[in-house]
């Protein structure tokens, strides 16, 4: 959950970036204009980040944590799967979106529904043999230690 944290602090200035590249070019004037498609380049630019990162082997905040991401088998994890990794790791936050959608409902409901709902689906991952987010047994991949093995320790 650490590596978690430390990876939205990376992605503030990711997000920063990206943000003032899109206001720029479309000439926004207010944080309104062009929400919908502010929300889209940015869905695809951290798309390109994390598939990015995923396909070799780590992001940032990976690296400083020592978790490496893996195909299934232990191989290294190609674009395709690290993108279809990135699309069912949005089911972390669909849900209580798709409910605020659908209910109309307001930010701090949505936001308990939010923090309800990533505990559950953190949970879940308990009653997995491997202890796996669920995400990750769809996409095929894993996470390691990129530690291991560790020095000392019989090849």
């Amino acid at each position: 959950m650490a590596c978690w944290l430390y990876e939205g602090l990376l992605l503030f200035g990711v997000v920063f970036i990206a943000g003032y590249l899109f206001s720029a070019l479309t000439q926004q004037r207010h944080a309104l204009q062009h929400r919908s498609e502010l929300q889209a380049f940015l869905f695809v630019v951290l798309g390109i980040y994390f598939t990015w990162f995923w396909h070799k082997g780590q992001t940032l905040a990976m690296k400083t944590w020592h978790i490496r991401l893996v195909g299934a088998d232990g191989t290294p994890v190609s674009q395709a799967r690290a993108l279809l990794r990135y699309l069912l790791a949005w089911v972390w936050f669909w849900p209580p979106l798709a409910a605020r959608a659908v209910f109309g409902l307001t930010l701090p409901q949505t936001l308990v529904l939010l923090g309800g709902w990533i505990a559950v689906w953190a949970l879940l991952a308990r009653f997995h043999p491997q202890r796996q987010f669920w995400h990750d047994v769809l996409a095929g991949t894993r996470l390691i230690d990129a530690r291991w093995p560790r020095a000392g320790d019989a090849a």
